[in-house]
């Protein structure tokens, strides 16, 4: 089962626009030009404060891919008078694709392949390392514990599994508490999946990166959980079975 959240474009526009983010550098940006300058001026002349980082010709002629620090992906117009909200779909012979789902996809590979791996709990796989499956976990998750079932599974297919913390109550709650001290045990591994079987372990502190890992998944847009992240970034969102997975995978 998935869980997936549909947020209407004008939300998504109004969400972002009621940021109140310092100017983020522009390290991004690939489009450089009259079109670029027409609409880095007419949104900082409104807001300078948006956090633009990406500006790069979209696939419809006229139109370019604005992106923002939260990884929200608009269009606008090479005047920049318009900025449109949604996503951009090309339909090819036999399907609809989801090219504003591309950029963000890129914009979490680079997010992700950045994270220490020790700070992640890794359940490593048995033999060659055939793929990777990145997953914002919650030990109090119903789905989460049913997708470490399926672990042992993906390691012995050659998917290396890392956790990443998502307490969904959040940063100071009971939930908190529990995963700061799966990450600081003596074995980490042991104690992740304890929680997930519903037993106690051993309250333990020590510097972490849970609280940090939370605030990522809210900028990646992690809604619930298991939320689980492929090596090119895409996203599959809630629990999946081992065998569907490794289709995913390409396994």
């Amino acid at each position: 089962m998935r869980e997936v959240t549909v947020f209407p474009a004008a939300m998504l526009l109004l969400a972002l626009l009621s940021l109140s983010l310092s100017t983020a550098a522009e390290s991004g940006i690939r489009l450089e030009g009259e079109a670029a300058e027409n609409i880095r001026a007419r949104l900082q002349a409104v807001r300078p404060d948006l956090p633009l980082v990406g500006l790069e010709p979209a696939p419809v002629p006229g139109l370019y891919a604005v992106e923002f620090e939260d990884g929200s992906v608009f269009y606008a117009t090479e005047d920049g008078r318009y900025l449109i909200a949604g996503d951009l779909y090309e339909i090819t012979d036999d399907r609809f694709v989801n090219r504003s789902e591309d950029l963000r996809a890129r914009h979490r590979a680079e997010a992700i392949a950045n994270l220490p791996k020790e700070d992640m709990i890794v359940f490593a796989a048995n033999s060659e390392q055939r793929g990777v499956v990145t997953v914002f976990t919650d030990v109090d998750c119903s789905f989460c514990q049913r997708l470490h079932l399926e672990v042992p599974e993906l390691n012995r297919n050659g998917v290396e599994v890392r956790y990443l913390a998502y307490p969904r109550a959040g940063v100071g709650s009971a939930s908190y508490d529990r995963h700061v001290s799966a990450w600081c045990a003596s074995d980490p591994q042991t104690a992740i999946t304890r929680l997930k079987a519903g037993e106690p372990i051993e309250p333990r502190t020590c510097d972490n990166p849970v609280a940090a890992q939370f605030e990522l998944g809210r900028e990646l847009g992690v809604r619930g959980t298991p939320a689980m992240y492929l090596g090119d970034g895409r996203y599959l969102p809630g629990y999946m079975p081992a065998a569907e997975l490794l289709k995913e995978l390409g396994l």
